[in-house]
């Protein structure tokens, strides 16, 4: 999977391009054929620092829109809802979640993934070149800088 470097100010990463990202900081990679996998970018796991549990608030197999509150993770900084991303069918979180939540901060665009929805991706969803115009504008806000 080729990857493209990011670096603003101290936050420096190594972004997948074969994905889909969203202004809520998330990945979407299509798995298979109307499968998209979910999780957290390396730049929302450093806000949300150490993951210590999570939820689902959502069956497997039940329908979800884009938007909707699905679940919630809780880390040493902050306790935040999990959205959906894609319209479609919850079809479950990662099962490996359970016994390691290390692996969302170890290895966010992989084995760190955090549900799946079979359907459509969030239509607002931008590609990797998108979301470094993203990443832009939300480190520049944060340090109080314009950004036009």
């Amino acid at each position: 999977m080729p990857l493209v470097s990011y670096k603003r100010s101290r936050f420096s990463t190594r972004l997948p391009d074969d994905r889909r990202y969203t202004a809520s900081h998330f990945w979407l990679s299509q798995a298979e054929n109307g499968l998209w996998r979910v999780g957290f970018t390396k730049f929302a796991v450093r806000m949300l620092g150490e993951i210590v549990e999570h939820d689902w608030e959502t069956d497997p197999g039940k329908p979800v829109e884009v938007g909707q509150i699905i679940g919630w993770v809780e880390g040493f900084k902050a306790v935040s809802d999990l959205y959906s991303v894609a319209t479609g069918k919850f079809a479950g979180g990662n099962p490996d979640l359970a016994d390691d939540l290390d692996v969302i901060q170890s290895d966010p665009y992989g084995k760190g993934w955090l549900y799946a929805i079979e359907g459509e991706a969030d239509p607002e969803s931008v590609d990797v070149n998108g979301y470094v115009s993203m990443l832009d504008a939300t480190i520049d806000r944060m340090q109080g800088k314009r950004h036009d």
